[in-house]
């Protein structure tokens, strides 16, 4: 199944640390990384009383069923060190987030997909149009079509030469 991560971070060294989730995505058993998009400076969205983040998305297959992967990342984001504060769209070392698996439709108490927020969301679909500009978020649309609703502003290509 080809699924579709967010990754971000905001605390320390964001980059590195969105570096690190990569490299630790691509050494788990049974995942295969197929596109990985640029990454983007994002202002804070939710609470803006914190550090920009650093976001990217990466296009990967797996054979796991959608929970299986998301406990598959919840480990890699615990390993990094990543502790759950309760206050949503605070500040992490590391958040990696399904946004789509296949074209599944699911709502699950701990999963929902399409991510619920995604199509709001120009640090997510951004990247993903960078990486497949002819994608289409079931239920949604075109990513390049919901890009085009959006303001342009918040959202910048780190530079990571």
């Amino acid at each position: 199944m080809r699924y579709w991560i967010g990754l971000g971070s905001n605390l320390g060294d964001p980059a590195a640390h969105v570096k690190t989730a990569l490299t630790e995505l691509s050494s788990q058993p049974g995942i295969s990384l197929r596109r990985v998009s640029r990454m983007y400076r994002t202002a804070p969205w939710g609470h803006r009383d914190q550090p920009d983040f650093v976001n990217a998305v990466v296009a990967l297959d797996s054979p796991q069923e959608p929970m299986v992967m998301l406990g598959r990342l919840q480990d890699i984001e615990g390993r990094m060190g990543r502790v759950r504060s309760g206050r949503r769209w605070g500040p992490r070392l590391i958040d990696l987030d399904v946004l789509l698996a296949g074209d599944l439709i699911l709502h699950l108490e701990r999963l929902v997909v399409p991510h619920p927020q995604m199509h709001r969301r120009r640090f997510v679909l951004m990247p993903m149009a960078e990486i497949d500009p002819g994608l289409v978020i079931p239920a949604r649309g075109r990513v390049q079509h919901l890009l085009q609703g959006l303001p342009e502003s918040g959202v910048s290509v780190v530079d990571t030469d």
